[in-house]
């Protein structure tokens, strides 16, 4: 069996992967480190939760222990797709950097520029960013990328569903041809092949498990949910996610509860307080010190369930997380992949649960086409039935009828009558009506024109004759 003193890593590193207390290489360690220490292109394919981060992390540590940084140029690279996989690789460093005099500089968002610009100034070893605060930086002229001499992608499928790659693709231009590439990736699609083999040279190639497969250890399994009612279907499905944590018991010692979008991340959240857990969100809209306070308070033990967006699928090594329950069915594939390699590290149990809704099934499909196997269905958890509304009866009661007593009534006035509108006569401006004017004339009746001529009509004729 191989291990670390196998592996030609410097003394230093060596005794600092002691105190931390590991003696056997993974798979993908194994493979990638004796490549790395002779200078060659590395490209890393691994499911998650393989140490990924180490195989790259160890090799980088031992070739950096000579030489010295100079200001704005560091000499080597990391670039991570989130600001928690970037911390992570820095806590990596420091462990394992503890015997060598080696400066780092953590560039990521929702920390002030002015405290990395100090850094960066002073001259660092190891660089570590997120693409989009690195090219901040050298936008703004704080940061020179000619000096470096070894560059690391990590998590590159997920840069790839982060829309990072024209940034990566830029930032690669930005570095010497000399450099040393070591790429790592879960999954290769055609477009993280063709960066590949655009951007490595003659790679080692190491690929220690299937692309996209879940690791043996995890007991996986998926509950078909189908509300009551169109209305009702968010609530009983916070209530299933309940009766699913209950149902596991002193086996469920803390989980992460995934969630396809950012708002249900909050409402889960809520709810699982709401009901007596001990439940806070981490999702890409809070803070970074609340992102960070969140995360370390669920790796010390403080916090037993994490609500979380992809945000925290990728790469986050927390060891010892017994579940990870998937709220909604991810929209890609890949992402189950990674969502329940949260679970089930290093060789430990771990369980995975899904709660998939009929308009989901589809999604459900693709991810066991994926993972080339089917998915055991668990029976759905018995829900608590619905407050059935009460009719309300009408209430019948005695109401006793008033007695009224007889009074004189009084007779109102007879209103004068007056005639109808149209029996009123119309008045002139003479004051005489129209009508008796004309009937006043006695040869009122005009020839050839009948006795059935309008009044009015026939006036226009006798005034005409009369003038």
């Amino acid at each position: 069996m191989t291990k670390f003193t196998d592996l030609s890593l410097g003394p230093k590193v060596l005794k600092a992967i002691a105190e931390a207390g590991y003696e056997t290489p993974t798979p993908i360690q194994a493979g990638a480190i004796p490549p790395a220490l002779e200078r060659r292109d590395v490209l890393g394919i691994a499911q998650t939760g393989t140490g990924k981060t180490a195989a790259f992390v160890l090799p980088m540590i031992s070739m950096l222990a000579r030489g010295r940084a100079r200001a704005r140029m560091p000499r080597s690279l990391v670039l991570a797709p989130t600001r928690e996989l970037a911390a992570q690789v820095a806590e990596n460093f420091d462990t394992y950097s503890t015997h060598l005099k080696l400066t780092k500089a953590l560039l990521i968002g929702g920390v002030s520029f002015k405290e990395q610009d100090t850094l960066i100034d002073k001259g660092v070893d190891v660089l570590i960013a997120t693409p989009g605060r690195l090219l901040d930086h050298f936008e703004r002229g704080k940061l020179l990328l000619t000096g470096i001499e070894i560059m690391v992608v990590d998590e590159a499928d997920r840069m790839l569903d982060m829309g990072f790659i024209p940034d990566i693709e830029r930032i690669f231009s930005l570095t010497p041809f000399t450099r040393q590439t070591l790429f790592f990736s879960a999954t290769m699609a055609p477009e993280i092949e063709r960066i590949t083999n655009t951007f490595l040279s003659n790679p080692e190639r190491i690929e220690v498990a299937r692309q996209a497969t879940a690791s043996e250890t995890i007991e996986q399994g998926v509950a078909m949910f189908k509300p009551s009612r169109r209305d009702r279907a968010h609530k009983e499905k916070r209530d299933m996610l309940r009766s699913m944590i209950d149902a596991e018991g002193e086996k469920c010692s803390n989980a992460i509860v995934f969630c396809n979008r950012k708002v249900d991340v909050d409402i889960v959240a809520k709810s699982l307080k709401k009901h007596g857990y001990d439940a806070a969100a981490i999702h890409g809209d809070l803070e970074q010190s609340q992102r960070t306070a969140t995360l370390q308070g669920f790796r010390d033990g403080n916090l037993r369930f994490l609500v979380a967006s992809d945000v925290a699928a990728r790469g986050l090594d927390v060891p010892a997380v017994s579940h990870v329950f998937n709220y909604d069915v991810p929209s890609h594939a890949e992402d189950y992949v990674h969502r329940i390699g949260r679970t089930g590290r290093a060789g430990r149990d771990g369980k995975a649960m899904m709660i998939c809704a009929p308009a989901d099934e589809k999604n459900l499909d693709a991810i066991e086409k994926l993972i080339a196997k089917p998915i055991p269905r668990i029976d759905s958890p018995d829900l608590p039935e619905p407050p059935k509304r009460k009719r309300r009866e009408p209430r019948v009661e005695e109401v006793e009828t008033p007695v009224v007593e007889a009074t004189e009534t009084r007779e109102k006035p007879a209103k004068s009558e007056k005639p109808a509108r149209e029996d009123r006569p119309r008045r002139t401006r003479g004051g005489r009506n129209r009508k008796d004017r004309y009937d006043d004339r006695e040869d009122s009746k005009i020839v050839g024109m009948g006795d059935h001529l309008p009044s009015f009509i026939a006036l226009s004729f006798e005034e005409r004759r009369a003038s």
